[in-house]
C-alpha cells in the first residue's frame, strides 16, 4: 500500500528551505531586541526592549506608520466595494468584452510594479493630478481590487443558485437576497481578501515610491534608513513591526479559507 507520509529526506529538503527563507527575519527579530547600538555584532550582548520606546518616540516613525495605516484601510475599502461589484457583474453573464474586463482587473497584479508605477505617474502627470495621499491610494486600489475579486469570484462560482432561486421564489426582493442568502455565503471571503488587500498595500514600496511625491510611507521610510547605519537598531523594530503587520492578515486570510476546496462557497 502507498504511504502518504513524506519520506525523512523530503521533510529535511522542505524544513531546510523554510529555514533558508526565513532566516534573515528571524535575524531581524533578533537584532530588533539586541543591546548593541552596533550595525552588526553577533551574537547579541543582551536582550533589551530599549528599541522600541525609541522607535515610538520618534516623530517621523509615528507618521510613516500612521500614513500607512491611512492609505492600507483607504485602499482596502475601496477594493472591497469595486472588487465585489466588478465579480457580482462578471460571474453568472457572458457577453461582449467580458474577457477583456477579466484581464484588465487581474493585469496590475500581474504587470511589475515598476510598470505599473511609472504609468500611474504618467495618467497623474497628464491629468494634472500632484503626487500625494490621494494617488498613494489609488495606486494600492488598483492591485488590491484584484485580490478582493478574485476572493469574491470564486466564491460566487461556488454558491448554490438554488438558494437564491428559492429565495427569490418565496417573495424576497433583490435587495433582501443579497442581505440575507448572498453577502452571508461571501462574509469570509470579503474579510480574507480583505485582509490580504491590506497587507499588499501595507508593506507596498515600488508603486508607492512613484505616486507618493513627498509623502513618506512605512516602506519607503524604511528605504531611506539604509543610508543611515546609526539608526540600525530602530529600523530592525520598525521592519519587525512592518513584518507583523503583513504577515498576521495574510495568516488571518489563510485560516479563514483553508480546507474549503470542496464546500459550497469556498473562496480557495
Amino acid at each position: 500500500m502507498h504511504s502518504e507520509k513524506a519520506s525523512t529526506g523530503l521533510r529535511l529538503a522542505a524544513w531546510g528551505g523554510l529555514l533558508f527563507l526565513h532566516f534573515p527575519i528571524l535575524i531581524i527579530f533578533l537584532y530588533a531586541f539586541n543591546t548593541e547600538d552596533a550595525a552588526f555584532s553577533f551574537p547579541p550582548k543582551g536582550f533589551t526592549l530599549k528599541w522600541f520606546a525609541v522607535a515610538f518616540a520618534r516623530p517621523d516613525v509615528l507618521e510613516a506608520i500612521k500614513l500607512s495605516l491611512q492609505v492600507a484601510c483607504l485602499a482596502t475599502l475601496i477594493a472591497l466595494v469595486l472588487g465585489t461589484l466588478a465579480s457580482a457583474a462578471l460571474y453568472r453573464r457572458s457577453f461582449f468584452g467580458k474577457e477583456s474586463i477579466s484581464l484588465m482587473l487581474i493585469l496590475p497584479i500581474a504587470l511589475p510594479g515598476i510598470i505599473t508605477g511609472i504609468a500611474l505617474l504618467s495618467a497623474f502627470k497628464a491629468l494634472g493630478i500632484e503626487p500625494g495621499v490621494f494617488t498613494i491610494v489609488v495606486g494600492h486600489a488598483t492591485f488590491c481590487v484584484v485580490i478582493v475579486y478574485n476572493n469574491v469570484i470564486a466564491r460566487l462560482r461556488r454558491t448554490s443558485q438554488s438558494l437564491i432561486e428559492a429565495s427569490m421564489d418565496l417573495g424576497a426582493d433583490g435587495w433582501q437576497t443579497f442581505r440575507y442568502i448572498i453577502l452571508p455565503n461571501l462574509g469570509s471571503a470579503l474579510l480574507a481578501g480583505g485582509m490580504l488587500a491590506f497587507a499588499l498595500s501595507f508593506d507596498e514600496i515600488i508603486v508607492t515610491t512613484f505616486t507618493a511625491g513627498h509623502e513618506r510611507t512605512l516602506p519607503i521610510w524604511l528605504l531611506n534608513q539604509l543610508s543611515r547605519p546609526r539608526d540600525v537598531p530602530v529600523t530592525n523594530v520598525v521592519a519587525m513591526l512592518v513584518m507583523l503587520v503583513t504577515m498576521l492578515p495574510i495568516l488571518g486570510a489563510y485560516y479563514l479559507t483553508r480546507g474549503g476546496e470542496s464546500v459550497a462557497g469556498s473562496g480557495k
